[in-house]
């Protein structure tokens, strides 16, 4: 500062307020200046702040703000922190300064807390008494009064007219001095005060002799926050569930506390306690005593607003806040203890499985909530799937079903299976959903019998799933009456194909492999398909007969009996599945309740949106509908019999146009619903609307219809314990299956193996190798 004088405004008699920041705002008391510069002194500058507000010297405390931070308060208690303050504030021509007064009082020795931060204050200050500690008896509910105080030392000025005074402890008499209670708090501006600033609150948990607490895990609760916040280590001699005897870890340190049950109430007691330490003490480097329960309980408020507080975080916000080291495991541990305080027990949740299941049936009645367990009462399947969701598919949605999964990252694993349909704006309609404890045969086939008993007609109904064996055998034998159709999810079986190829194909021929794949199952005709699988041949043989061999009539257009509306594949249902990541760390009932509120909050958002639709048509098929229609001019309609039911089209190619059965030789108005260019220019040409030519499941009328009912909020209260439902006799647990340590494997969407880039050498083109390693040109 090159001798600069700063001025410092010394506030005192005002308050702290707290805004919605965090920050601290001071308001009120009277205020000083002083200057001061980097030779001051701080017992000059302490001195003359008492003298300037008329306090007692020993009664105050000195605290600043660093600049920018209006959160955290420094306290200054010698020249080193002084100096800081002003270099800290170099930049600026005054620093707020805050003066506080603590209460002078006198309290008992056996009551007084002795940290290791009052130690080192006090051997700073210059005291040297040795007193001798009170003598305890573990295994008696006694203290020999031996507390003696050698005076042949120095005493400080501050203490030098301290009278001595008479103190009970547990009916025996001793002799203490008076301290002011200011002396026993950690003064220190370095880094130990930082690590203590969040502990502070704790220092006086255990006031001594006397004290009760309700139980012994309080006492215990309250004990281990002490050491922490006084920096110190503990071990204990006895610990039942009526008694604890601690004492200090270090060797020869004679602090010791020993609390027991008072006879006839379940009240903790302190019998004794030795509060003095003569131990040179130190930062506790460990979390030994930082326990899960205690990790708990300091994160849970954080963890509250930030769910995704990572035990990394925990690690080093614990450590600067408390200055206790933990290791990873105690972090997640202690994080896995606090989600399960807020959201509850992932154990309870599936005893609560049968009310749950009860109590979505009887708030959404024509919903079906129903759930099965092993021999051993261990949950196995769940399945759920709401009125409105039923009553909206059938009404105003395709007959078209999506099957998937997802797998939870929840304590006992499993997985989510769910059914999903597209609305008329081809948006993801949630239909039904299950939470099974693995993916299995038996769970699809299990899935699909509760889909069909849920549902009230299957007819003419297309299931988009995965060419899996079981799944395949399931669809048939669950929906065998009915004229169910299965089309095989498109990017499944590219996945497959990619899999299957033992010849060795770089990246790019892998592309074009793919490519024609894709051309292929779009291609709305035989002869088109034909063309496409001919270019998969002349690159390979074996991928052409995997084609051939793979079941063209479950996944091409062009020989699909059923109706899919050109959606291939089967990963409609992402957001749905969204859902399901976000809650799959809660447990069982408040996952598929979360689920659930996300279903009633998309049907009321969609079904207000639509009331301001002023169109026919969906916003998506209306668009849709108009580029077809703009292709209309470039076209030439031609009568092709005496009955004008068929009619030529000429334009790019020559289409044929059977306006009574809707269809067109392109094969674009049955592929999509909406009538095609060619069909649109017949339409126009007779006059008539080609709205009256859409599916109705485009049309806004059916898409209301789609989101007209509404998912009803299910009550959170307790299961009743006199009122008996169908399912409530059954006791269900949690699965076996535990979620394994580490980080879960990810598999990448899509066509993994196709975009794996191979190595391919830049001077023979083979793969396998680069040129650093070709051995062609040797």
């Amino acid at each position: 500062m090159g001798g600069k004088k700063v001025i410092a405004i010394c506030q005192l008699g005002g308050t702290f307020k707290t805004l919605c920041d965090g920050s601290l705002s001071y308001d009120g008391g009277e205020a000083h200046a002083i200057d001061i510069d980097e030779d001051s002194k701080y017992n000059d500058f302490y001195m003359e702040v008492a003298e300037m507000f008329s306090c007692v010297h020993s009664c105050i405390s000195i605290k600043y703000f660093l600049p920018g931070n209006s959160k955290t308060l420094i306290t200054i208690s010698n020249d080193k922190d002084l100096q800081r303050m002003i270099k800290f504030h170099e930049n600026s021509s005054s620093i707020d300064v805050y003066v506080m007064v603590e209460e002078v009082v006198a309290p008992d020795v056996s009551n007084m807390p002795a940290s290791r931060s009052s130690r080192t204050t006090l051997s700073e200050a210059g005291i040297l008494a040795d007193a001798t500690p009170c003598v305890l008896d573990d295994d008696m509910d006694e203290i020999s009064p031996r507390v003696l105080l050698d005076s042949t030392f120095d005493v400080p000025d501050d203490l030098a007219n301290v009278d001595e005074h008479i103190v009970n402890v547990d009916g025996h008499i001793a002799m203490a001095p008076e301290i002011p209670l200011s002396m026993s708090l950690p003064l220190s501006g370095s880094s130990e005060e930082k690590h203590m600033k969040a502990a502070q609150q704790w220092q006086n948990n255990i006031t001594g002799v006397g004290q009760r607490f309700n139980s012994v895990n309080d006492f215990r609760d309250a004990l281990r926050k002490y050491s922490i916040a006084h920096q110190f280590a503990f071990k204990y001699k006895k610990n039942d569930s009526h008694r604890v005897t601690v004492r200090c870890k270090a060797e020869g340190c004679p602090w010791r506390i020993h609390a027991s049950r008072l006879s006839t109430t379940q009240l903790i007691c302190i019998k004794k306690m030795n509060p003095m330490h003569t131990c040179e003490g130190s930062v506790v480097t460990t979390g030994h005593q930082a326990t899960r329960s205690w990790v708990a309980g300091v994160i849970k408020e954080k963890l509250k607003v930030s769910p995704n507080y990572k035990p990394k975080d925990i690690v080093t916000d614990i450590k600067e806040q408390y200055g206790v080291q933990l290791n990873y495991f105690q972090a997640w541990r202690g994080k896995e203890i606090a989600k399960e305080q807020l959201q509850g027990s992932y154990k309870e949740a599936y005893g609560q499985l049968p009310y749950f299941c009860e109590q979505i049936m009887e708030t959404n009645p024509g919903s079906l909530a129903t759930f099965t367990t092993k021999p051993d009462s261990s949950f196995h399947r769940l399945f759920v799937s709401f009125h409105a969701s039923l009553y909206g598919f059938q009404q105003g949605c395709r007959p078209l079903l999506f099957l998937g999964s997802v797998p939870l990252k929840s304590k006992y694993q499993g997985t989510l299976l769910a059914a999903t349909a597209p609305d008329g704006d081809d948006d993801v309609f949630p239909v039904a959903f299950a939470v099974v404890d693995m993916v299995s045969d038996d769970s699809w086939l299990w899935f699909l019998q509760q889909l069909k008993a849920a549902l009230t007609t299957c007819h003419g109904l297309t299931i988009v799933a995965d060419r899996e064996k079981g799944l395949k055998e399931s669809i048939s034998n669950v929906f065998q009456d009915d004229s169910v159709y299965h089309a095989y999810c498109l990017r499944f079986l590219s996945e497959q194909l990619i899999r299957d190829l033992k010849g060795q194909f770089s990246h790019e021929v892998k592309r074009l492999i793919i490519d024609d794949f894709y051309a292929a199952a779009y291609a709305p005709r035989p002869e088109g398909f034909q063309k496409c699988i001919e270019s998969i041949k002349s690159i390979s043989l074996e991928a052409y007969n995997w084609v051939i061999e793979s079941e063209p009539l479950h996944w091409a257009n062009a020989f699909f009996p059923g109706a899919r509306y050109n959606h291939m594949t089967s990963n409609f249902g992402e957001m749905f599945y969204s859902w399901a990541s976000e809650a799959h760390e809660l447990p069982i009932t408040q996952m598929v309740d979360t689920i659930r509120g996300k279903i009633m909050e998309l049907i009321n958002n969609r079904r207000l949106a639509s009331n301001h639709w002023l169109t026919r048509l969906t916003p998506f098929r209306e668009e849709r509908l108009e580029k077809e229609s703009i292709k209309v001019c470039a076209l030439q309609v031609f009568n092709s019999g005496p009955t004008g039911n068929k009619f030529e089209v000429r334009g790019d190619t020559i289409e044929v146009v059977d306006i009574n059965n809707y269809d067109c030789s392109c094969k674009g108005w049955q592929l999509t619903g909406l009538p095609c260019c060619h069909a649109i220019a017949v339409i126009g040409c007779l006059g008539r609307d080609p709205y009256d030519y859409c599916a109705r499941y485009f049309t806004c009328e059916s898409y209301r219809l789609t989101y007209s009912e509404s998912v009803h909020p299910i009550p959170s209260e307790e299961k009743p314990l006199q009122k008996e439902f169908s399912q409530s006799i059954v006791t269900v647990t949690p699965p076996p299956t535990r979620r394994p340590p580490g980080r879960p494997p990810t598999k990448k969407l899509g066509m993994v193996e196709a975009n794996k880039r191979q190595l391919q050498c830049s001077r023979c083109k083979c793969t396998g190798h680069n040129k650093s390693t070709c051995k062609e040109f040797i």
